[in-house]
């Protein structure tokens, strides 16, 4: 467990998101009725995973992708869906910021973003093999970012 990856992971996630926000908007789609409500659509999901997921572990919760040593697995809720909810609500309402934010920066932040959510989770998962037995069965179940997107082989 490299402690300092792990806080230089969540601190390059937080630059993202908010280089997501605070960009200047570009113009490489018009506003438009369609637009708008693709982006509060997407808005309205990406927050809700992730705010399904965080209320999911409860106290369990870190941004950390080093789980804590007291917290248990969660397999239930959001959770049986995808493995990954809260890092897929943040893909989600990111893009819903690309599409706000019409540039070619929000695109090419947006996917910054994704890779590195990406390899947090195969990061964290590897911690998460080892502390827990059973999740190499609840991953070749339930898909990593999408439902039966990104299972573990059962082997």
């Amino acid at each position: 467990m490299n402690r300092s990856l792990a806080r230089g992971l969540v601190a390059l996630q937080v630059v993202l998101l908010l280089t997501l926000l605070l960009l200047p908007a570009g113009s490489l789609w018009p506003p438009s009725g369609g637009v708008l409500a693709a982006e509060i659509v997407l808005a309205a999901t990406g927050l809700g995973l992730a705010l399904l997921g965080a209320i999911g572990l409860g106290r369990s919760l870190t941004a950390s992708p080093i789980p804590r040593e007291d917290a248990a697995l969660v397999t239930s809720g959001v959770y049986a869906v995808v493995r990954s909810p809260i890092y897929t609500g943040l893909m989600t309402g990111g893009f819903a910021l690309v599409l706000t934010g019409a540039s070619v920066a929000h695109v090419v932040a947006w996917i910054a973003l994704v890779v590195l959510l990406a390899l947090k989770a195969r990061w964290e998962e590897r911690m998460l093999l080892v502390a827990y037995p059973a999740y190499r069965a609840y991953g070749a179940r339930v898909g990593r970012f999408l439902p039966w997107v990104g299972r573990l082989r059962a082997d």
